[in-house]
């Protein structure tokens, strides 16, 4: 596969309301979902939090800090201190979840489930940047509302993105004009996938932004604006190509900085009428926030 095929992220700002985050100096912090389950270890086998290091490296590498979120103890209050969400790739999204029969091939992990539709409201909902991958973005579809394809060799015989077991295929692509993905890719694109569901019914305010010549979604982004982009494929099983999660990582920078900045406002203002020392307030503090009329 080409490098210069890869797709690759875009530009975008929140819109929703957040009251925390980092400083404005620092790598961003980007939490990632991962799977809960039984694996190994050196000498010791048993229940673990994980994920493929191509997503660690592929954020560290174009210039954010991995926070790893298990589907443990779920708090959507995280994407307070967090900069970015990674919704990563795994198995099959609960039919029950979209009031679907399961498909005799689909496999499920309801607490997983649970975890990363919280995370994907709660990321909408506070408008932080989103980037959701393969499973990520059927998840992003379900929690709006919309459903998904349980076996794509049922309905298109030729959409075959699983050439062997642990083998990524490779799929073509258009791209939508006005879109992350279409800023970035241009008309066509290429990239590694691995998958055998897709979108089926669009959730509500998402658009596709990038299809399969069969008519496979491979992209969807939110209407109504913000850093919110759903792709099928593996962007991150390309290390060679990082653009899409430079463009990611670059908005939730951007995003770290404004908070930043706002959080200096509070402080001074706070130190000029309270003599509150500089650096003491919470960065969450709201009740700063609302005094000084700050609208995150």
């Amino acid at each position: 596969m080409s490098g210069s095929d890869l797709p690759v992220g875009g530009t975008g700002g929140g819109t929703g309301e957040r009251t925390g985050g980092g400083s404005n100096s620092g790598r961003p912090l980007i939490g990632i979902t991962t799977y809960y389950q039984q694996a190994a270890w050196g000498v010791w086998e048993g229940a673990a939090a994980l994920i493929p290091g191509t997503y660690v490296d592929a954020v560290a590498a174009a210039g954010g800090s991995p926070v790893l979120l298990p589907p443990v103890g779920t708090e959507t209050a995280v994407l307070d201190v967090l900069d970015g969400l990674i919704t990563a790739g795994g198995t099959d999204v609960d039919p029950a979840v979209y009031g679907h029969e399961p498909h005799p091939l689909t496999v499920s992990q309801p607490l997983r489930d649970a975890h990363d539709l919280a995370l994907t409201n709660a990321a909408l909902e506070k408008g932080v940047p989103l980037l959701a991958i393969c499973r990520g973005a059927q998840i992003l579809n379900v929690a709006l509302g919309g459903t998904l394809i349980q076996h794509l060799p049922d309905v298109r015989p030729e959409a075959n993105y699983q050439p062997a077991p642990g083998v990524f295929g490779e799929v073509r692509f258009s791209t939508a004009p006005g879109s992350i993905i279409g800023s970035l890719l241009g008309a066509e694109a290429s990239a590694p996938c691995y998958h055998h569901q897709g979108i089926a019914e669009l959730g509500r305010g998402l658009r596709v932004t990038a299809e399969a010549p069969v008519g496979t979604v491979e992209a969807i982004e939110a209407v109504g604006g913000g850093w919110v982009l759903g792709v099928q494929f593996h962007p991150e099983q390309n290390p060679g190509d990082l653009r899409l999660f430079e463009g990611f990582i670059a908005e939730a920078s951007r995003g770290r900085a404004e908070r930043g900045r706002t959080l200096g406002r509070i402080e001074r203002s706070a130190t000029r009428r309270d003599g509150v020392r500089p650096g003491t307030l919470r960065p969450d503090t709201e009740a700063a926030a609302n005094r000084e009329g700050v609208h995150w």
